[in-house]
């Protein structure tokens, strides 16, 4: 394979093209994976899109620069006046991205092999624990039932609303009720098997109260304390 120099670098053209080729595969897997199992409420789409990119980028980052110091500093340089604009507010998302990221750094370097167990390992783990945690998950919430009019029937209470909410949630502690002339706000905390049963328990609300109803789920480590 021919080798390409100067008087600064070296680069492998055999080693840089295994790892654009491995990079390629596993930055796919790894995309696939986080489509199929990604839970994060941001469109997942655009951030799989870019994984193989930042895996490959830095495959090519690293195998120019591991064998001269004076780029690696221009590299430390140059990276220090980039300002990423767009915020990652999903820890999952930025889990991901940081496996690509190490993936690329490992192949890169020249660790193919222990690159591709690695990543075989943090895949599995990954998607063990997803599956866990999706079939063990408890979902812990808030719900907020503002209902208004000029009329209400006297059937649009607490004890209405706990007796629609009693199918699908394991309990429903009342926080905060009010109540008008014309107006009930209600505030519970509710406790529910899976989301299954969030989108049943919202759908026999919706069917049961008046149009003019607002039905509100928050989640509790994003609620406010009522």
């Amino acid at each position: 394979m021919p080798t390409f120099s100067t008087d600064i670098f070296t680069v492998e053209v055999k080693d840089l093209l295994i790892g654009l080729i491995v990079g390629t595969v596993l930055s796919s897997i790894l995309a696939w994976h986080y489509l199929r199992f990604g839970r994060t409420m941001t469109s997942r789409t655009q951030a799989a899109y870019a994984m193989p990119i930042i895996t490959l980028t830095i495959v090519l980052i690293i195998s120019v620069v591991k064998s001269s110091i004076a780029l690696s500093l221009g590299l430390v340089g140059a990276l220090s006046i980039v300002r990423f604009r767009t915020p990652i507010k999903e820890p999952e998302e930025l889990a991901y991205l940081f496996v690509a990221i190490g993936v690329g750094i490992g192949l890169g370097a020249g660790q193919t092999w222990p690159t591709v167990a690695a990543a075989t390992v943090i895949l599995f783990v990954m998607t063990a624990r997803l599956l866990l945690w999706s079939r063990d998950k408890k979902r812990n919430l808030y719900v907020n039932i503002d209902v208004k009019g000029d009329d209400l029937d006297d059937q649009v209470n607490f004890e209405r609303i706990t007796e629609l909410l009693d199918p699908y949630v394991q309990s429903a502690d009342l926080r905060r009720l009010d109540v008008g002339s014309d107006f009930v706000q209600a505030t519970l905390y509710v406790r529910c098997n899976n989301d299954k049963a969030v989108a049943k328990a919202m759908s026999a609300l919706k069917e049961a109260l008046p149009d003019a109803t607002t039905i509100t789920f928050i989640e509790q480590s994003s609620a406010p304390v009522v």
